[in-house]
Order: C-alpha cells, then structure tokens, then sequence
C-alpha cells in the first residue's frame, strides 16, 4: 500500500502531519523536549528497533526538527538536538499532554504539567497572542487564507452551510418550545 503524500495538499494540518504525524516522531520529539540527545537514550525510552529508530531520526533532520550533531570521531556519533522548528512544537507536545490526561488516563495522569516557579498545577490553553484570549469555538473560526485551494474554499463554504443549517434547527425548536 502506497503512502498518501500528506506534503503536497494545501491545508496547513496535513503538512504538518507529513512532518510529525508517524507516532514514533512525536515520541522522539517528546523524548528531546525531555533533554535526550543520543541514540541509545531514545532507544531505551522506547523500546523501538534500530533500524526504525535511524529511520525516524532521518526523517525528523530531513524535515528540520533535529538536527544531527557529531559528539565523538572514533567510532563517529552523533546526537541529536531540537531545531527552532523542533523547538516550535513544543506547545502542541503540552496540548496533546492536556488532551490525553483528559479523555485517555483512565488510571490516572502519569504526567502533568506544572509551574516551575510556584510548583502549581499548569492546564494548558491556546490563546491568541494579540488579545490574550482563548481560542475557543464560540468566539473563533478558520476562514479560507489568501493561498487556499478551491477545496479548502469549499470545506470552508460547507462547513458554514453545516452551522446556519444547525443554528436554523436550534432556533426553531427554541421557537416552538416557547410557543408551548
């Protein structure tokens, strides 16, 4: 089965995925955030077989996450360190920390975030830097960008169709509640 080509669509989403979107990238990349450097570091913290482990590791300094650093000429090795668009995706690291201790740690948070200064309990939110408000549903949408394809366009274009066809319905039950 070929692999679909996630670099060449139009939406921002899916070329981030071609990047970061095969789960051993997002756990190495945690493992960095973490200070690891080295290739028997990230192999030990996740148990991945070598050949998948060099694999992954090439692919994330290909696409300038990391980048490989010589440390030791005989035998030659190398670490590996966090570019500033490795760096970068730390914030979505803390949201899917978030987003998994809430829907997916039945037994428990085995991780969490917390203020270095004051030792409190940090909950991450994605706010915007102009305002300094939260992004939410309510208050914030995506729109088409001046780039967008005719099918972003037209996801945009359905999307908002769904939401008047939705607030239609909500206000006519509204409507005929109160008529009751």
């Amino acid at each position: 089965m070929e692999r679909t080509d996630f670099g060449s669509m139009a939406c921002p989403i899916a070329r981030s995925l071609e990047h970061v979107g095969e789960s051993w990238s997002i756990l190495i990349l945690r493992d960095c955030f973490y200070g690891f450097t080295r290739f028997d570091e990230f192999q030990k913290s996740l148990g991945i077989a070598p050949n998948m482990l060099t694999r992954r590791l090439n692919s994330l300094v290909e696409d300038g996450l990391l980048e490989r650093r010589q440390y030791n000429d005989r035998p030659p090795r190398s670490e590996y360190v966090l570019t500033d668009a490795g760096r970068a995706f730390r914030p979505v690291m803390l949201a899917l920390l978030a987003w998994g201790n809430r829907y997916y740690a039945p037994e428990g948070e085995s991780l969490i975030l917390i203020d270095r200064e004051t030792g409190a309990r940090v909950d991450p939110v994605l706010i915007d830097r102009v305002t300094g408000k939260e992004i939410s549903d309510r208050d914030h949408k995506t729109e088409a960008g001046p780039a967008a394809t005719d099918i972003v366009r037209w996801r945009m274009a359905l999307r908002d169709e769904k939401r008047a066809a939705a607030q239609a319905a909500a206000t006519t039950v509204s409507t005929d509640a109160s008529a009751r």
